[in-house]
């Protein structure tokens, strides 16, 4: 007699997922991978802010604004493409049942059956069916991907036409800190910077996200803030009650005049802090005024960092309904962490920033949860996407996960299921990374769509290329894929002392979109 298993119940968004085959959690990334920590943003609005004069202030006087240099204070208006990466904790499926990858001749040199099986598709939702493969973005997607429905509910169709991509073939470790995914650190030393600050990230740790960076890569003095909610976002420029208080202009004058006392006590010869370096202490203390009378110049109304009040973002018109930005639920904790991130880093306050995702680790035993986190990532994704569209800059949206899953082919046929296979595993082998970018001007040129290749078994040839079996080679590719968007590949060379990328020829095959500026 045959004995059917019960399936398991899918879990809400809110939901941690608790494996039988893994160790409770004990590290925050462990907690974040399955979920119990997913960004618990809050939203609150401080009532100081409503009493802040609107506006614009008078320009620093001349002899601050002089020094604007020499006490790095980046007045960017143009700069680098702006870059956001997505760190999905715990091992999403990235490629067959939403990006697809093939073998050596690219995304569309299909894989065997056997292969898309293990990639979650049953045999009558194969991509080498026409009507299951979606290029409106560009890259190829299946056209019942979780992150192609989520893109399609947060992207206009004017929005991907100016969209391409690339997919990376590339082999990571399953559930451990060992996978060194995020790249902001090499991004950062290929020129990007912001207004405020450099580099952002939703998790309080050493990279801005969940994945850890490369160790060769990490520069202390550039460790990312934390944004994950609109106040933190707001908190940024926080100047105290010197604005309830005053004007704008009227507090810049005052932070100006504090930093004019302060900086003829410091000249004075009876000051000395008997240190070598006194005069570079000096001019610290005075960069430190100077920085103050800046961001409030500058910066004085904090809803100008504020995603909440910004219509393209939130409202009747926005990406996310007030309904889905304001709930009190995971899907809006993410909306606005989010937000938050792509707020600072398309309108070039910070130069790129890290979005953690929680909760991917989704081998359950069944479908339905899958599909609904790759859904809740694909909205986010999409929102990015939408909103550099809406303030017409470009944009790098980059996909990483610690590992991957596979399914062992058994149909979830519930409704949340759609009829694709149950993950049943982590599968490192079925691992994969892939890019997005957004061009005001036009749709992006593709030199390599997909970078690497599978075998047919679904299995990354780890011969491939330099990323397929090296995650410190992969973020090398990203940061390279990155400079030669803002068409400064040949200086590669020379930024990433040490690559293991091989020569210029080598490194062709490595680019997916041509440069854009």
């Amino acid at each position: 007699m045959l004995i059917k298993t019960q399936r398991k119940r899918a879990l809400s968004l809110e939901e941690p997922l608790l494996h039988p085959d893994h160790a409770r959690p004990k590290t925050r990334r462990e907690f974040i991978a399955q979920g119990f920590m997913a960004g618990a943003a809050t939203l609150s609005t401080a009532a100081m802010f409503n009493l802040l004069t609107p506006g614009r202030a008078m320009a620093l006087s001349e002899d601050l604004e002089n020094r604007k240099g020499d006490c790095n204070i980046s007045t960017l208006t143009g700069g680098k493409v702006p870059f956001i990466c997505f760190d999905l904790a715990g091992g999403a499926n990235m490629v067959g049942s939403n990006v697809l990858m093939g073998k050596s001749g690219g995304q569309l040199d299909f894989l065997s059956t056997a292969g898309y099986n293990k990639l979650g598709l049953p045999g009558d939702m194969l991509p080498n069916q026409p009507q299951f493969v979606n290029q409106e973005f560009g890259l190829a997607f299946h056209s019942d991907s979780g992150f192609l429905r989520g893109m399609q509910d947060s992207t206009s169709i004017g929005a991907r036409a100016f969209i391409n991509g690339a997919v990376i073939a590339a082999r990571s470790e399953n559930d451990t800190g060992n996978n060194p995914h995020n790249p902001m650190y090499g991004i950062l030393k290929a020129g990007a910077d912001g207004q405020l600050l450099s580099l952002v990230g939703s998790q309080s740790s050493e990279s801005g996200g969940n994945s850890m960076a490369p160790m060769s890569l990490i520069n202390p003095k550039a460790r990312p803030t934390k944004v994950d909610r609109p106040t933190d976002a707001t908190g940024l420029v926080d100047v105290g009650d010197l604005t309830a208080i005053l004007n704008q202009s009227d507090a810049v004058s005052v932070l100006e005049s504090i930093r004019n006392i302060s900086l003829d006590k410091i000249n004075l010869a009876t000051v000395n802090t008997g240190l070598p370096n006194d005069a570079e202490i000096k001019s610290q203390v005075d960069c430190s005024y100077i920085k103050s009378a800046y961001l409030i110049e500058e910066f004085g109304d904090p809803s100008t960092v504020d995603p909440a009040l910004d219509t393209d973002i939130v409202g009747a018109s926005g990406i996310f309904t007030d309904a889905e930005f304001f709930a009190n639920n995971r899907q809006a904790r993410e909306f606005r962490k989010t937000a938050s991130v792509m707020k600072l880093v398309q309108n070039r306050y910070a130069g790129a920033g890290t979005v953690t995702l929680g909760g991917y680790d989704y081998h359950t035993g069944e479908r339905a949860t899958g599909e609904d986190r790759d859904y809740l990532a694909g909205r986010c994704m999409g929102a990015c996407l939408e909103y550099a569209h809406r303030v017409g800059a470009p944009l790098m949206l980059y996909v990483f996960s610690d590992g991957s899953v596979s399914s062992n082919g058994r149909i979830d046929d519930s409704e949340g299921g759609r009829g694709k296979g149950e993950w049943t595993g982590d599968n490192q082998q079925t691992a994969a990374s892939f890019y997005l970018v957004y061009n005001p001007t036009s749709r992006p040129v593709v030199r390599n769509q997909q970078i690497g290749y599978m075998r047919s078994d679904a299995s990354v040839e780890t011969a491939s290329s330099p990323a397929a079996n090296n995650v410190n080679q992969l973020v090398q590719t990203v940061v390279l894929n990155y400079m030669a968007l803002n068409n400064e590949e040949g200086l590669f060379e020379t930024t990433m002392a040490g690559h293991g990328l091989g020569g210029p020829s080598s490194r062709d095959r490595l680019v997916g979109i041509e440069p854009i500026v």
